[in-house]
């Protein structure tokens, strides 16, 4: 059941119960549950805080606290599927739902006893009717008539005739019905994409109860950002939540300049600004930055030669000298950080990129210390999906967790040096994969797959890296590729998982075109293909369009793929 007032209808019926909450691994969550976290500190809620990465995770966690918990909020997982049927609760059990996956289940929308979605009211959701979906069990009157021997009287035999009749329409229109309920659920349930994101549905819930702070704020810039970076929403829908932001940033960060109001240096500000789409170029240099963003690498073809030398004229279009180019930004002359913006975005468009420039938030705290929404969003993710092995599996939900506030600056820099690492290591992935023709066509989508022993291969058998990766190379492709029908083609990209299990991780991408609006049928796509020849699948992730699968089944997997998709 969706809820229409969350401060009466969630807030003010958990704030006296013991909590546990349930968060998926993505920044967009982590920015979620912090904005509830500061929530239950002021309101001293008793709460247990429980990562979990998939579906497994989520049914163990509810398992292993079910006797003690009877109230579950659960962000960012568990709006897109029958919650009762996986996880079996008992009547006295309740879930709240902050969840940006859509489609959302249809018995998750009308279930109105235990479950209760926390849904942005705006959203287009498409829910199908009530009466379309569902219908009550109609009795089937039993047949307790004798059959007509031809001796009973003509008026109790027409009778009879009659309910024949009934009864046959019935059954014709409860087999049209159903066929219609099957075509209402397919369309409806076709494609993966994104609604609002959680961090601000939880921001909105702060606002509503006045309790909102700067930093709740932050976390709902940094989690729509999430969305941004990792290609899950629409420009234009990017660009609608930036507005609504906008205006909570005046409202938090205006001061006026007299002496009597202006804010001491450490305290935080947030500022609205049209800011470089260069990752992480304020904490690399400028050069770094231009070869390891996507934007920039695909559309100057840096993977080759030719590539190469569009950089140089570029760099020599904007007069900056290579010396300065290559050395930290913060250590670049002032002179030229002044007007740098203005320059590389008059000499970009001259090389045919239009969109360098980008809405965006940063955050300035002490004389050092600012970062735009974008880098957190990097460090983040990276000390999530960090490979190096320290300590139990939830360590780095928590180091990344803590990188996001302000008291941690040593955990978000150690997560910007692992960004930095991560970028690099994609852009070498996607020149070699480019330059070695690993992206083949195979009929309906691109395919390309990893194999063990490549640089860098086991940072993506993480869910995340992968899709950034697949993001990054079908932009690149379509730039290189002079076919213009595989410019239309969506990719499916897999790499290895567990080399002794011999598993393989497997992602599939939509189109890169002009009008995407960010909608992912391949979940539903790789769920038959797996069905039809009994691959051995684990479909366990959040992410409908992330599957691992057995290496040995690959080929007959694919096959059924292009087949389906034919």
């Amino acid at each position: 059941m969706f809820v229409s007032d969350c401060r009466r209808e969630f807030y003010d019926l958990i704030v006296t119960q013991r909590v546990l909450l349930l968060v998926a691994s993505d920044v967009d969550a982590l920015c979620a549950c912090k904005i509830l976290q500061a929530l239950f500190q002021c309101d001293h809620v008793q709460y247990t805080l429980v990562p979990v990465a998939g579906w497994q995770e989520l049914e163990t966690a509810f398992l292993e606290h079910k006797d003690q918990f009877k109230y579950f909020v659960l962000i960012n997982c568990g709006a897109n599927v029958d919650l009762l049927e996986i996880l079996q609760p008992e009547e006295d059990t309740f879930f709240f739902v902050c969840d940006s996956h859509r489609p959302i289940n249809v018995v998750n929308a009308y279930n109105d006893t235990q479950i209760k979605l926390l849904v942005k009211q705006d959203d287009d959701l498409d829910v199908p009717a009530y009466d379309d979906i569902f219908r009550d069990e109609e009795e089937e009157e039993e047949d307790s008539e004798n059959e007509s021997d031809g001796s009973e009287p003509l008026e109790k035999r027409r009778r009879f005739e009659e309910e024949v009749i009934e009864r046959t329409m019935r059954r014709r229109q409860r087999r049209e019905w159903e066929a219609r309920r099957r075509e209402i659920l397919f369309d409806y349930e076709q494609y993966e994409y994104h609604g609002t994101s959680s961090a601000m549905v939880m921001f909105d819930l702060a606002w509503i109860m006045s309790k909102d702070l700067n930093d709740m704020l932050w976390w709902a810039i940094v989690g729509l950002t999430d969305q941004w970076v990792q290609d899950k929403i629409t420009q234009m829908k990017y660009v609608t939540d930036i507005g609504i932001l906008q205006r909570h940033v005046s409202r938090h960060n205006h001061r006026n300049e007299d002496e009597e109001n202006s804010l001491s240096i450490d305290c935080m500000r947030i500022a609205f600004e049209y800011d470089l789409r260069l990752a992480l170029y304020q904490h690399w240099s400028l050069y770094e930055s231009l070869c390891n963003t996507c934007y920039t690498s695909a559309s100057l073809k840096l993977w080759s030669v030719q590539g190469q030398k569009r950089l140089q004229e570029f760099l020599a279009d904007m007069g900056l000298p290579l010396k300065q180019v290559k050395q930290k930004f913060n250590s670049m002359d002032m002179s030229l950080k002044e007007n740098l913006r203005e320059m590389i975005e008059e000499s970009a468009n001259k090389f045919g990129m239009k969109d360098l420039r980008v809405q965006t938030f940063s955050i300035h705290f002490g004389f050092k210390n600012k970062f735009s929404a974008s880098d957190i969003v990097y460090a983040t993710t990276s000390l999530m999906e960090n490979i190096e092995k320290e300590g139990p599996e939830t360590t780095n939900f928590i180091k990344a967790l803590d990188s996001l506030s302000r008291g941690n600056l040593d955990k978000l820099h150690q997560g910007l040096d692992l960004a930095k690492k991560q970028l690099r290591a994609i852009q070498q992935t996607v020149a070699s994969c480019i330059c070695t023709n690993l992206v083949i066509s195979q009929g309906p989508f691109l395919y390309c797959s990893l194999m063990e022993g490549t640089p860098d291969v086991k940072l993506f058998s993480k869910p995340v890296s992968l899709c950034l990766l697949s993001k990054y190379l079908l932009k690149s492709f379509v730039c290189s590729t002079k076919n213009k029908r595989c410019k239309l083609l969506p990719l499916v990209m897999a790499a290895p998982m567990d080399v002794e299990q011999g598993t393989v991780i497997m992602v599939g991408i939509p189109p890169e075109t002009e009008s995407s609006d960010k909608k992912n049928f391949f979940g539903r796509a790789f769920e038959k293909a797996a069905e039809s020849t009994s691959s051995r699948t684990l479909h366990n992730h959040f992410e409908m369009s992330i599957i691992e699968l057995k290496t040995e089944d690959r080929s007959k997997f694919l096959d059924a793929l292009i087949s389906l998709l034919s």
